[in-house]
This record gives C-alpha cells, structure tokens and sequence, in this order.
C-alpha cells in the first residue's frame, strides 16, 4: 500500500480523492490537511509515502508548503500538486520548491492513479495540458543568469536528461532510447551526480532552466 496525505481546503475534493486513491487500487489515505500550514506536522505524525496537494489554499498555498517540507524533513515524501490553467505562478513556485507532478483538478480518476503511482516511485510527472505554463511562467519568474556552462555529459546523458525534462517516467526513456530500465537508472544517477541535483524534480528545473529542454507555447 502507497500510504497517501491529502492536501485541499475543500472537503468534497478530499472526498473524491479518497474515492479515487482507495485500498483496492493500492493506496491508503493516512492523513488529510486543509491547508498547506498543516502538512509539515501531518508528514511527520503519519509518515505518508506521496503528498497530493492542491496549490491554492487559504494560509499556506502548495508551493510554500512543498518548499518548507523539503527543508525541514529528513527525507521528505514525493509532493503532487493538483492544479488549474489560472495558477501559473504558484506553480512555477512549486516547481522551483521540488513538486515532483503536476495535474489538473480535473483529471479523470485513472489519469491520477497513473499519476501518483509514478510520482510515488520517484519518477515525475508533468501533466502535458499544463507543462508549457507551468514552465513559461517559471522562466518568467527566474532571475536572470549569466552563461553557466553545462557539466560534462556524455551524448547519452543529455539524452536522458532531455526525456527526463519532458516528464517521461524511466520505462518510457528505455522504451523510446531502446535500452534497459537499469541503464537508464545508472545514466540518470551519474547526471545527478555531474550536474549535483539531489533528484528528479532538481533535475527537470535543471534541464529547462538551462535551455535542455523547452517548453512549447500554450
């Protein structure tokens, strides 16, 4: 069991989230929140494996709630941050704070399934509906930086470090490379240890900030 805490200030969509990420599906709802001021002391009381958060909540919004959980826990929980088209800056907040998904409010209940069983496993997931605005408005948003020369990887890591950019889990990077699940691990271990990202999410603000990859318009 994936054991799951609840993030949103509305009770009908905890609800239909309960509903969603049930026992039969894998996942145990250990906690709920209704705002982002309380999730650091539900984290630690309920030691859930993936926080899925709204982004806009009352006292806390999700961007400053992942940033401080990512400070102040040990080894904090994968955050998916559940979203709309109007919340563009938070979410380029909260892709700078270390949000490791994005995904519509609104998705249909097998698209968050496949969500947060991929953001539970480390990988991430960038909702395609909403990657071009999340990234735009982070580019937006980010100082401006001198020429940064980019470490040296091989052909084959920029490869996977592009695919990674773009969301794709590390089945589809073997799939598309044509190359084992295991290479694609150690490809992605050795940019973590070139470029001295910690994970996933460092990785993807890495990679478009930079130029790696970037996003198409909206």
């Amino acid at each position: 069991m994936i054991r799951v805490l609840l993030v949103d200030d509305q009770p009908l969509a905890r609800a239909g989230l309960r509903t969603i990420l049930c026992e039969p599906e894998g996942f145990l709802v250990v906690g709920e929140c209704a705002d982002g001021d309380e999730v650091l002391e539900a984290v630690r009381r309920d030691r859930p494996q993936l926080v899925v958060m709204d982004v806009r909540m009352p006292h806390m919004n999700g961007a400053d709630a992942t940033r401080q959980l990512r400070e102040r826990v040990l080894e904090p929980p994968p955050v998916l941050i559940l979203t709309t088209f109007q919340d563009e800056e938070v979410l380029s907040s909260a892709l700078r704070a270390g949000a490791a998904g994005f995904l519509l409010k609104d998705a249909p209940g097998e698209e968050i399934l496949r969500a947060a069983r991929r953001v539970a496993a480390g990988d991430a997931y960038l909702d395609a509906a909403v990657t071009a605005r999340v990234l735009a408005a982070y580019r937006q948003t980010t100082a401006a930086r001198g020429e940064v020369e980019l470490p040296e990887l091989t052909q084959r890591e920029l490869e996977v470090l592009r695919l990674v950019g773009r969301g794709l889990s590390n089945e589809e990077i073997a799939d598309q490379l044509v190359i084992g699940e295991g290479t694609v691990k150690t490809h992605i271990g050795r940019i973590f240890d070139k470029l001295d990202v910690r994970d996933r999410p460092a990785a993807i603000v890495f990679a478009f900030d930079r130029g790696v990859v970037r996003a198409e318009p909206p």
